[in-house]
């Protein structure tokens, strides 16, 4: 006991102290929680964050996620791309060039599901992989691509089904879709809610290299 570090309350952790991760900020202990493989972070309160962290830590790669499945994924999810904790390869921050738009300076950035819009209507800016599919999923959109728009094997215009009809859409995965996403260094550009606080569909890929989204 007396190589136990003070407050470490998980067996077989003694690099890692509980009372240590308490002491850090949320928005700290959720980075943790990604570098440690937890899923679902971001939905996750600070004493649900400790515990997920203490054991993922425990566990390993192969230990419980913070949702109680195996393998460190969310319940009912499977090991797709852009699931819950995925932020992306720039960590949801803009990516900027020499031919950055204006809509794009005056929107607000936005890097985990927890960043509030200011106002209704305002524009938002991302890469997040989570925030993307998140947005998505709670308007009913599956990822997709314009068909005739194909690069040889490269998909096409990207775009979101969300079961309107809209012709020459197919469907893809989200792997696919955030791998052409990130090749492309696109910005999703899009909006929450409306000015009159209607739900929104407007969203816009935009290259800062003007290459075509």
């Amino acid at each position: 006991m007396a190589n136990q570090r003070a407050g470490n309350q998980t067996a077989n952790t003694p690099d890692l102290s509980e009372t240590e991760l308490r002491e850090m900020k949320v928005d700290d202990l959720r980075e943790r929680a990604r570098d440690e493989g937890v899923s679902g972070a971001s939905s996750l309160r600070k004493e649900e964050l400790v515990k997920a962290i203490s054991e993922q830590h425990r566990k390993g790669r192969g230990g419980v996620s913070a949702k109680g499945s195996p393998n460190g994924s969310a319940a009912g999810e499977g090991d797709d791309a852009g699931g819950p904790g995925d932020a992306g390869p720039d960590g949801g921050r803009v990516r900027k060039g020499p031919d950055t738009s204006k809509s794009l300076k005056y929107s607000q950035e936005v890097r985990s599901p927890d960043d509030e819009p200011e106002r209704s209507g305002r524009s938002l800016v991302t890469t997040s992989h989570e925030v993307i599919r998140q947005w998505a999923e709670a308007r009913g959109g599956r990822p997709a691509t314009v068909e005739g728009t194909e690069h040889g094997d490269h998909l096409g215009v990207l775009r979101f089904d969300f079961g309107d009809a809209t012709p020459k859409l197919r469907p893809v995965t989200w792997e696919e879709w955030f791998a052409t996403f990130d090749d492309r260094r696109l910005n999703f550009i899009y909006q929450e809610e409306r000015s009159d606080g209607r739900q929104s569909t407007f969203f816009r890929l935009e290259n800062p290299e003007r290459e075509d989204a």
